[in-house]
C-alpha cells in the first residue's frame, strides 16, 4: 500500500503544475488546463514559416483520426530563425487556410529563453530538453510520463503512435 500511495504521490506531483497552467488560446480565451487531466496530450511549437510547416496537415489528421484518444495544443513561437513573424490572427487565418486546423492553438508564445513560458519551462525540467527548432513534440501520458520528440518526428510516425498507443 505505500509503494502505490508513493506512486500515485510522485505522478501527482509530476503533472501537478502542467493543470494549474491557465494560458490564452489564439482567439484570446482563457484556457484552464485543468480540462486537460487524464488525457493523453500532444504539446508542439509551431511556425508559419518553416520547412516543417507542413506537419500542421499530419497534426490535422492525427487529430481527425484519434482525437478522442489524443489532444493536440499548438503553441506558436518565433524562437527559431523568425520563422513566426505573424500576429495570433494572421497565425490563426494561416493555420485555417491552409491546413484546415481545428485542434486547439495557442497564442504566440516563447518556448525557450529568459522569457521562456511556464509551459516550457515545466516540459524541459521534465524532460531535460528544451525545443530545437520547430515542431518539436512532447507527448504527455495521463500517468505523468512525459516524452521528448525533435521536430522530424512525424504526427503520425511510428514513434509517437506507439508511445500515445494509439
Amino acid at each position: 500500500m505505500l509503494l502505490l500511495t508513493v506512486m500515485i504521490l510522485t505522478m501527482n506531483t509530476t503533472t501537478q503544475l502542467l493543470y494549474e497552467l491557465k494560458m490564452k488560446s489564439i482567439d484570446g480565451e482563457a484556457i484552464d488546463f485543468s480540462q486537460y487531466r487524464d488525457k493523453t496530450l500532444l504539446i508542439v511549437n509551431t511556425a508559419s514559416k518553416c520547412g516543417y510547416t507542413p506537419q500542421y496537415a499530419e497534426l490535422q489528421d492525427l487529430h481527425e483520426k484519434y482525437g478522442d484518444q489524443i489532444t493536440i495544443l499548438g503553441f506558436p513561437a518565433n524562437n527559431f530563425g523568425g520563422q513566426e513573424p505573424g500576429s495570433n490572427e494572421e497565425i490563426a487565418q494561416f493555420c485555417e487556410k491552409n491546413y484546415g486546423v481545428a485542434f486547439q492553438m495557442f497564442e504566440k508564445i516563447s518556448v525557450k529563453g529568459d522569457d521562456q513560458s511556464p509551459l516550457y519551462q515545466w516540459l524541459e525540467e521534465k524532460t531535460g530538453k528544451e525545443p530545437t527548432w520547430n515542431f518539436c513534440k512532447y507527448l504527455i501520458k495521463p500517468d505523468g510520463t512525459v516524452l521528448f520528440f525533435g521536430s522530424g518526428v512525424k504526427p503520425l510516425g511510428e514513434e509517437i503512435l506507439s508511445a500515445a498507443e494509439l
